[in-house]
C-alpha cells in the first residue's frame, strides 16, 4: 500500500494485472496497522477488477471481513460501460441501517426511571434470532408495505409524514417489484417487521455526552445531556433470503457473460440484464421492507417511554432525527472524471453522507449536511455527523458505518468466559439486557475498534464531520 496523505492509502491497480482502477482504504497511522492483518485489503483489490467499476474500489476506517466484498466497503459501477451489481456488495442483511430519535428530556430526568425503561423495552421490543413480533402481514399485506416503505404503515396509524420525511429515500426505493422475493422470503418476513433481530443489532438509550458543532446540534436539535435512542436493524430473514435466493440464481451468470472474477463471492450481473434487474427488483423490495421494521420499532420504543413516564410519545417530543442505509445498493448522479453520471453505489457497511445543499438531504438540513448516524459499541459510543463536500469527490458521498470489528465472535466468547458482561457494563453506568450471556459476550466493547478514533479519520479526512458525541446508559441485545 502508498501512503496518499494523512488518512488515505492506495493500493495501485497494478498489484495485480486484473484490477481496472486503484483501490483506496481511509485510515491512519494506528488503524492501517491493523487493517493489515486483515483479508480485507485484498477483497478492495478484488472488488477493483469488476466490470464498469468506476474511480476506485473505497474502504473506510472500520474495514474488515465480509462476504466477497470487505465491511465498509463502496464501490460504484455505471451501467453504461458494462457495469454489474453485485448482491455481495449490499450483504445478507439488505438495508441495515441506524436511526435516531430525539427526546426532550435530559439524563437527570430519566435516571430514575431508567431501569424500568429498559426493562419495559426488553419485555415488548422483540429481540433475538428468529423472533417474531406483534405486526402480522399476510402475503398481500406484505408486498404492499414493501412496495409503498413506511408510508404503507402511516395508512394503519403507526408513522407520521414528519418519520417519513426523515427517512432517507422517504423510506421508499422506486423500482421495488415484491412479486420477485420468493415465498420463503415472504414467510421469512411476515411476522419479523417490527422486530430487532440478533448479533451486532440494538436498540439504546443514549445521552448526549459531547456536542462538537453548536450549530449543527441546534439545527437537528441535539443538546447537552440530552437522552436519546438509536436503533440499528436491517431486513430480517426477508432480506437474508433476497440475498441468499439471489446468490444462487446467480450461480455460472458471470461466465455466461464472459466477467471471470478473482473470488466467487463477488457473484454478479451486469445491470442490464435479466439477472440484474431481477436482484434489483427484490432488493428494493427487501430495502422498503427494513424501512418499514425500523420505524415499527421505533413505534414499540415511544410506546415503553410514553407508559413508563405517563406521558404521550408527542408530549415526550420523541421526534425522528434522521434514518440512514449503511447496506445498500442505489442510483446515484456523481462526477466522475469530470463527467456526470448515474452510477450504482454499493455501499456494504458505509453510510451515505451528502453534503449541504444536495437535494436528497432534507430541507431542515440542506444548510449543514446530510445527518450521519455511526453507532459504536455498548460501552463506549457513538457518534452524529453530518456529510461534508469531500465525500462526493473522495468517496462517492460516503463515510464510515460504525467501529469495525477488531475480534471474531468466536474470539469475543472465548474472551468473555468467566465474565459478566452486563456487570462490567452496569459499573459504567450502562444498563444492559440480551436474549443470552453469548450474546452480550459477541459484542462486548473490546470485540470493536475504538469508534472516537475511527470518527477522527473520516473527520479529518473531509468526508463528514463530527456533529455530537453520544454515551450509552441503557442497552438491549437479541
Amino acid at each position: 500500500m502508498e501512503r496518499l496523505d494523512e488518512t488515505r492509502w492506495k493500493i495501485p491497480k497494478g498489484y495485480r494485472p486484473d484490477m481496472k482502477v486503484d483501490g483506496i482504504i481511509f485510515a491512519d497511522d494506528v488503524l492501517i496497522d491493523s487493517i493489515r492483518k486483515d483479508v480485507a485489503p485484498e477483497q478492495v483489490a478484488n472488488v477493483a477488477t469488476l466490470p464498469g467499476i468506476q474511480m476506485a474500489s473505497i474502504a473506510m476506517p472500520d474495514i474488515h471481513w465480509g462476504y466477497g466484498f470487505c465491511i465498509g466497503g463502496v464501490c460504484a459501477t455505471d451501467p453504461d460501460e458494462s457495469g454489474v451489481i453485485s448482491p455481495g456488495g449490499v450483504g445478507y442483511d439488505i438495508n441495515c441501517g441506524v436511526r435516531l430519535i430525539r427526546t426532550h428530556l435530559d439524563y437527570d430526568t430519566v435516571r430514575p426511571h431508567l431501569r424500568n425503561i429498559v426493562e419495559t423495552l426488553f419485555r415488548t421490543v422483540p429481540a433475538g434470532v428468529g423472533q417474531s413480533g406483534k405486526y402480522h402481514f399476510n402475503r398481500s399485506e406484505l408486498r404492499q408495505l414493501m412496495a409503498e416503505g413506511p408510508r404503507y404503515l402511516l395508512k394503519r396509524g403507526l408513522a407520521t409524514e414528519s418519520d417519513i420525511d426523515f427517512t432517507e429515500a422517504h423510506g421508499r426505493l422506486d423500482g421495488a417489484d415484491p412479486d420477485l422475493v420468493s415465498d420463503r422470503a415472504l414467510d421469512r418476513g411476515a411476522q419479523q417487521c417490527g422486530t430487532l433481530g440478533s448479533g451486532n443489532h440494538f436498540l439504546e438509550v443514549q445521552v448526549v455526552d459531547q456536542i462538537h458543532d453548536e450549530a449543527a446540534c441546534q439545527t437537528m436539535g441535539l443538546f447537552p445531556s440530552q437522552v436519546v435512542i438509536m436503533i440499528h436493524s436491517g431486513s430480517r430473514g426477508l432480506g437474508y433470503q433476497v440475498c441468499d435466493d439471489a446468490l444462487t440464481s446467480l450461480r455460472g451468470v458471470p461466465e455466461k457473460y464472459g466477467i471471470t472474477l478473482p473470488d466467487r463471492q463477488l457473484a454478479c450481473a451486469p445491470v442490464s440484464s435479466p439477472e440484474g434487474q431481477h436482484y434489483l427488483g427484490a432488493m428494493r423490495a427487501a430495502a422498503n421492507f427494513a424501512w418499514c421494521n425500523r420505524q415499527l420499532l421505533m413505534w414499540q420504543a415511544r410506546e415503553a417511554f410514553a407508559s413508563v413516564l405517563g406521558k404521550t410519545w408527542e408530549e415526550l417530543r420523541m421526534t425522528l432525527l434522521y434514518d440512514v442505509a449503511h447496506n445498500i445498493a442505489k442510483l446515484e448522479e456523481h462526477t466522475v472524471n469530470n463527467r456526470q453520471k448515474k452510477v450504482w453505489v454499493h455501499r456494504k457497511g458505509a453510510t451515505r453522507a451528502f453534503p449541504p445543499g444536495h437535494p436528497e438531504v432534507p430541507s431542515q438540513y440542506r444548510g449543514i449536511g446530510q445527518p450521519v448516524i455511526i453507532p459504536g459499541d455498548m460501552g463506549r459510543a457513538s457518534w452524529v455527523l453530518a456529510g461534508k463536500p469531500g465525500s462526493m469527490e473522495k468517496s462517492f458521498g460516503s463515510t464510515c458505518h460504525g467501529a469495525g470489528r477488531c475480534m471474531s465472535r468466536t474470539a469475543a466468547i472465548k474472551h468473555a468466559q468467566g465474565r459478566r458482561i452486563d456487570k462490567e457494563l452496569e459499573l459504567r453506568g450502562v444498563i444492559a439486557r440480551a436474549r443470552s450471556w453469548k450474546g452480550l459476550a459477541e459484542e462486548q466493547p473490546d470485540a470493536y475498534k475504538n469508534v472516537d478514533h475511527v470518527v477522527e479519520v473520516v473527520h479529518q479526512s473531509g468526508i463528514s464531520t463530527k456533529v455530537a458525541r453520544l454515551r450509552p446508559i441503557g442497552v438491549i441485545k437479541g
